[in-house]
């Protein structure tokens, strides 16, 4: 059955039953706006909007649950790349009058199961139709505390670089089913001073600049330190692009510390890369990864 058939009334009441509530949700999906309770004092409240469009992000081939998966994901781990939790989410899906209703509630199982697995509320959002390609927008509000929160612009001279996970493939099939690395990232502001953190969605080759200039610096990197996945060359990990790792700088003092208390605790893996330096100088013939618009 198509949801030119079956109705946005009929749809909601078949999607909103299903998403999982949390002590913190005064009122739910349903109504004109969402009731939550706020973030306790101490607390700064962090508000993330994404989303992923077809021909772009995925295409209608895949499966619908895994789409959903990496719609939830994508701001889930822009909430890591701060350090944040997340809580609650309102997801806008726009689609074809002629999509499948099938297809609709799997897309939703996805969306759910990344949001429970992060402890996120699903909370409401919004349905429209549309001549174009499907979209699906996520966003997604929640805290942290004052003294933990990570951004791109606090990377000193000297300053090592490390990256989590392994780089560059993702197309293949990982961006369809990476983890949002928010234990890993809360796990380090607790343990360890971050001064500067992003997430790697367009590819090392663009973020690492990103995070460099943000900090008005330069960088310099171990080319043969960066850790690929299996088959992938140093260009692939470079400019491949969503791999949704963490990026992040620490003094050098504590690297060694770091990366020792680190492999007690986390299977994924964990590289120094480089450091940051003084003279803001991108290294000769540095690839990009990908760029939006171009």
């Amino acid at each position: 059955m198509k949801l030119s058939e079956f109705g946005e009334d009929r749809l909601l009441a078949e999607l909103l039953p299903t998403f999982s509530r949390t002590k913190s949700v005064i009122l739910g999906a349903g109504d004109d706006c969402a009731v939550v309770r706020f973030p306790a004092k101490g607390n700064l409240q962090l508000l993330k909007a994404d989303c992923i469009v077809e021909g772009i992000h995925f295409t209608a081939s895949k499966p619908a649950g895994l789409i959903g998966w990496k719609a939830m994901a994508r701001p889930l781990s822009d909430f890591a790349a701060m350090s944040g939790v997340p809580q609650f989410a309102l997801i806008s899906l726009i689609v074809p009058s002629r999509t499948e209703l099938a297809w609709t509630k799997q897309l939703y199982q996805g969306l759910e199961k990344a949001a429970r697995a992060f402890d996120v509320t699903i909370v409401g959002g919004e349905t429209s139709r549309t001549s174009g390609p499907a979209v699906i927008s996520v966003s997604v509000t929640g805290f942290v505390e004052k003294g933990r929160w990570v951004t791109r612009n606090g990377g000193k001279p000297k300053d090592e670089l490390f990256v989590t996970g392994r780089l560059g493939g993702a197309l293949r099939a990982k961006h369809l089913k990476f983890t949002p690395r928010i234990k890993e990232a809360r796990w380090l502001t607790e343990h360890f001073s971050i001064h500067a953190m992003m997430d790697l969605s367009d590819g090392l080759g663009t973020d690492l600049p990103r995070l460099a200039d943000a900090s008005k610096l330069g960088f310099e990197i171990d080319e043969e330190a960066v850790p690929r996945e299996r088959g992938c060359s140093l260009s692939d990990a470079l400019t491949n692009g969503e791999d949704y790792e963490l990026l992040f700088a620490v003094a050098p003092r504590v690297g060694e510390e770091l990366e020792k208390c680190w492999r007690r605790r986390w299977r994924t893996g964990l590289t120094r890369i480089g450091r940051l330096t003084r003279r803001k100088v991108v290294p000769e013939k540095w690839p990009t990864g990908y760029v939006h618009f171009k």
